[in-house]
C-alpha cells in the first residue's frame, strides 16, 4: 500500500495517478491521509521516503503500536529535519515498542530505564561488500539474487544484543567485518548462479574477501 499528497493510493484514482502510481492502486475507498489510512488497512511496517518531515505524528505512531506488538518505523527521509518522525518520538509515542530506523544519524534514546539505539538505514551498509563480492568472483552482471544475498549477509550480522537494543542493523563500527561477510555471499551466490569467472571458486569467501581489502595504513618515515 502507497500513500502520496493526495492519500491512499486506490483504483478510483487512476484516471488521475502517474504512471508509475498505477500498478500500486488498490480496491479501497478513497482515503486522504496518513493516519486514515494507517487506522483502515492496518500496516504492520512503516517507510517514509517522500523528503516530507513530520508526518510520523503522535496519532499515526500511537495507531500502530494499537495493532502490532512491535510496530516498524522506518523514518528514511534525509536530512534530519525533513524526517518523518525523531527516534525520540517513535520510541515515547509507541511506549518503547517500536522498532525504529531512519535515513538520517539520530543518538540513543532513554525511555523508562531502558536504552534504545536507532539504526540508520544507509546504503553504505551494502555497496563496499556488495562491489567487492563481483570484483572478487569476477561476475560478469549482476543478478537481483546477489542483491538478495548481500541484504540476507547484512541481516546475519545482527547479534540477539543488537535486538535487545532496538536494532535493525548492526553496528556501523564493524562496517569492515559486514562488508566482508557480504561480500562472500554476493560471490558465492555468482558463483552458484554460473556468473563467476575467477576460478576455482575460493574455499573460504569471507577469509579470501578480507584478504582483497585495501586498509588504509602508511608507514611512518619519520
Amino acid at each position: 500500500w502507497l500513500v502520496d499528497s493526495k492519500g491512499l493510493i486506490v483504483s478510483s484514482r487512476k484516471n488521475s495517478l502517474q504512471e508509475f502510481k498505477k500498478p500500486w492502486a488498490h480496491e479501497h475507498e478513497p482515503l486522504g491521509d496518513l493516519s486514515s489510512a494507517v487506522k483502515a488497512i492496518k500496516p504492520t511496517v512503516l517507510i517514509g521516503s517522500s523528503g516530507v518531515g513530520r508526518t510520523f505524528t503522535k496519532e499515526v505512531i500511537e495507531a500502530m503500536a494499537s495493532f502490532n506488538e512491535k510496530p516498524l518505523i522506518m523514518a528514511l527521509s534525509n536530512p534530519t529535519t525533513q524526517s518523518e518522525c525523531t527516534a525520540e518520538e517513535a520510541y515515547t509515542w509507541s511506549k518503547g515498542r517500536a522498532i525504529f530506523a531512519s535515513g538520517s544519524p539520530f543518538n540513543s534514546v532513554e525511555y523508562e530505564g531502558k536504552t534504545f539505539v536507532p539504526g540508520q538505514s544507509n546504503n553504505a551498509y551494502i555497496f563496499p561488500g556488495f562491489g567487492l563480492g563481483l570484483v572478487i568472483s569476477g561476475a560478469i552482471r549482476v543478478h537481483e539474487d546477489m542483491l538478495l544475498a548481500a541484504s540476507e549477509a547484512l541481516a546475519g550480522q545482527v547479534t540477539q544484543e543488537n535486538y535487545d537494543k532496538g536494532m535493525i542493523y548492526p553496528p556501523f563500527s564493524n562496517i569492515r567485518k559486514i562488508s566482508a561477510a557480504i561480500a562472500a555471499n554476493v560471490a558465492a551466490k555468482a558463483y552458484d548462479l554460473g556468473l563467476a569467472t575467477r576460478l576455482p571458486r575460493p574455499e573460504n569467501l569471507v577469509k579470501y574477501a578480507e584478504n582483497c581489502m585495501y586498509s588504509p595504513v602508511y608507514r611512518s618515515f619519520r
